[in-house]
């Protein structure tokens, strides 16, 4: 083979992605456009009342899609392992982002929505959907660097508990108890993923569970959604269920085959927030159990396949961080439906693709960007293991 011939095979070997990581872009772009579809259905009838055009949320999200498919691309293209030289300066930037929203002089670009101060440049920036990102990139590089010392307590989990920790602290001041148990649940799975001892969890859970408790006491809104939803038929707490009723309605309406498309009744004023954290009843109003089933398949796949990929990577820091993202996605989604269905209490987590907001879309995509290259990198590495040093093919024994 000469050089030419064996560059342009080579080249094309760099960028191939394997049938994994084709298969994700597919099960992804099926998200999009669903997602896309099921918010207009959703919003319109809120951007009406707003005395604003019926596809208002639609084209914002649309803009979402457009700057999500551009880190997507770049991530897709651009060598995991980089992710791995920059971890600190992710984290960073997370840190830093977070704390710009519970500075007291930081309040004209990051105004308290609904009681919490989560977002930056009147609502656009939400700094904690990115610092899930920084949470599994950085916690996969520290892992893979201390695997000697990963067994022991003090050397091994206590630097990554002081980092996750004051992003977590950052997080409880906005106040946003459900991303700090994320952040949390993220740092555990990698870990533990990584070979951390089950032993260090249990103790560090005794350790924690009374900071916590005191926490949740301390917020009351917390406190208030733990009561209401073990009380779900109590009167005392009916203001607090009126949008887990309101989904309820939403989905039990829908039955096996749901009403329609576009002909959901909830959305229409009764359930708040139906096109952002309650999209999911919308779904089930009008797509019914069918649809719900379905959805639930899609992100099964999509977990299927990012599993597969983390399998197959081509170092443990690729594989890890595979193993965060896609253990991220599929929590979220499955949190999501569980909590629109009620077997679990109200907290504000989207559901990836298809909610309204722009920040958790561009993180998705980004994210998922950074899955499809640990595949297509998998290629390339066994282009490069089938050369030898003259540059000539060297054809695998069988």
């Amino acid at each position: 083979m000469t050089a030419a011939a064996f560059s342009v095979a080579q080249a094309h070997e760099r960028w191939r992605m394997s049938i994994e990581a084709r298969a994700l872009v597919v099960v992804t772009a099926v998200l999009l456009a669903f997602g896309l579809a099921s918010l207009y259905s959703a919003s319109a009838f809120e951007a009406v009342r707003d005395k604003l055009p019926s596809s208002y949320f639609l084209l914002k999200q649309v803009t979402g899609v457009g700057v999500g498919m551009v880190f997507f691309a770049i991530a897709a293209k651009a060598d995991a392992e980089l992710w791995r030289k920059f971890a600190w300066v992710v984290m960073g930037m997370a840190l830093f982002a977070m704390l710009l929203t519970v500075l007291p002089f930081t309040k004209s670009f990051a105004p308290p929505i609904l009681g919490a101060r989560r977002y930056l440049m009147g609502g656009s920036v939400q700094p904690s959907e990115f610092a899930k990102l920084a949470v599994i990139v950085w916690t996969a590089m520290l892992v893979v660097k201390k695997a000697d010392q990963l067994k022991r307590l003090t050397k091994g989990l206590l630097p990554i508990l002081l980092v996750i920790g004051a992003l977590d602290v950052l997080a409880a001041l906005e106040p946003d108890l459900s991303t700090v148990l994320f952040f949390s649940l993220q740092m555990v799975i990698i870990v533990f993923a990584a070979g951390a001892r089950i032993g260090h969890f249990v103790f560090l859970g005794i350790v924690f569970t009374p900071i916590l408790w005191a926490e949740t006491q301390r917020l009351q809104y917390v406190m208030e959604r733990l009561m209401g939803f073990s009380e779900m038929a109590g009167a005392a707490h009916a203001k607090v269920n009126y949008q887990l009723v309101q989904s309820l309605i939403a989905v039990g309406s829908g039955g096996w085959f749901g009403a329609g498309f576009g002909e959901g009744r909830q959305q229409n004023g009764f359930l708040p927030l139906s096109y952002d954290d309650f999209i999911g009843s919308s779904i089930g109003e009008e797509w019914g159990f069918v649809g719900i089933a379905a959805l639930i398949a899609l992100y099964a796949l999509w977990g299927w396949l990012g599993f597969k990929i983390a399998k197959q990577a081509r170092t443990p820091f690729q594989s890890l961080v595979a193993i965060g993202i896609t253990t991220t996605m599929i929590i979220t989604a499955y949190l999501h439906i569980g909590v629109v269905i009620g077997l679990l209490p109200t907290t504000g987590l989207t559901l990836p693709f298809i909610s309204f907001g722009r920040s958790n879309l561009v993180l998705s995509m980004l994210m998922t960007g950074i899955l499809v290259n640990i595949g297509s990198v998998r290629e390339r590495a066994i282009a490069e293991r089938a050369t030898d040093p003259t540059g000539s093919l060297m054809v695998p024994s069988r």
